[in-house]
């Protein structure tokens, strides 16, 4: 996908960016430090992030490393309290960490259900109570303030074996309609982007053969999404007009129709 946006727009904002060790985090941090945002990318692979904030810098960006596993609660504070200190409140958190695991449920893969459960679910939420704060204060202050979290088509399509997964994306999907009606009223946009087939290491984790190979099958028959698709998507919600919400975006490949 080619850029759309030009310039600067994010300029002066602070981008706060989980699960951007690789795949849509890494590209949407990275696109957001090119359009000017100083950027915090969380993850647990500290390499992986440091990495990347290379790579910001190196194109004149800002980014700060905050390795963190945001299934841990008190871990996630401290991690919102150093980017304050070091970039200056949050006023664009991209909630995005996230686990796909998917097998039937008559497996009992139980760990399986329970690690989806821990990131998807109550890692988006620590993340909403560290952050929130900052980006209530920055609304407040007259400032844009946005939360995009990542959920997925899953969370509306039936697909066989992908029950707990699915589950996890509809909590993300029909939380954002909630939050919205405490949090736009205080003026923080509120959204969620739901993506169908992208090209990431998110695949790689499925260990269910039927379930891989529909996603290989995607991969080869189709133009599936990339990263940089999402990431500009992303951009483009956050450089709009502060009193202009795109709540819920589905971004598919054209040619996916499953």
């Amino acid at each position: 996908m080619s850029a759309l946006l030009t310039g600067t727009p994010l300029a002066g904002r602070v981008a706060v960016v989980s699960g951007a060790s690789s795949g849509i985090g890494a590209a949407t941090a990275q696109r957001l430090a090119e359009l000017g945002a100083n950027v915090a990318v969380l993850a647990r692979r500290k390499d992986k992030l440091d990495a990347l904030v290379d790579s910001i810098r190196a194109a004149g960006g800002t980014a700060l490393a905050v390795p963190v596993d945001v299934t841990g609660r008190d871990a996630v504070q401290a991690a919102a309290d150093q980017v304050a200190d070091q970039l200056g409140t949050a006023d664009l958190v991209f909630n995005n960490a996230g686990v796909q695991l998917i097998s039937g449920i008559t497996e009992l893969r139980m760990d399986d259900w329970q690690r989806q459960i821990d990131l998807n679910v109550t890692g988006v939420m620590n993340v909403i109570g560290a952050f929130l704060p900052q980006l209530s204060a920055t609304a407040e202050a007259g400032r844009p303030a946005d939360l995009i979290t990542t959920s997925s088509i899953a969370a509306t399509r039936i697909l066989e074996k992908f029950s707990v997964y699915s589950g996890t994306k509809a909590y993300i999907s029909h939380l954002t309609r909630l939050l919205r009606v405490e949090l736009g009223p205080k003026n923080i946009r509120v959204a969620t982007i739901e993506p169908g087939m992208v090209d990431t290491e998110l695949p790689d984790h499925v260990t269910d053969p039927d379930a891989t190979r529909l996603m290989a099958d995607l991969i080869a028959q189709i133009d599936v999404l990339q990263s940089t698709d999402v990431a500009e998507t992303v951009a483009f919600m956050t450089a709009l007009p502060a009193h202009v919400n795109l709540t819920e975006i589905t971004i598919l490949p054209t040619a996916q129709v499953i």
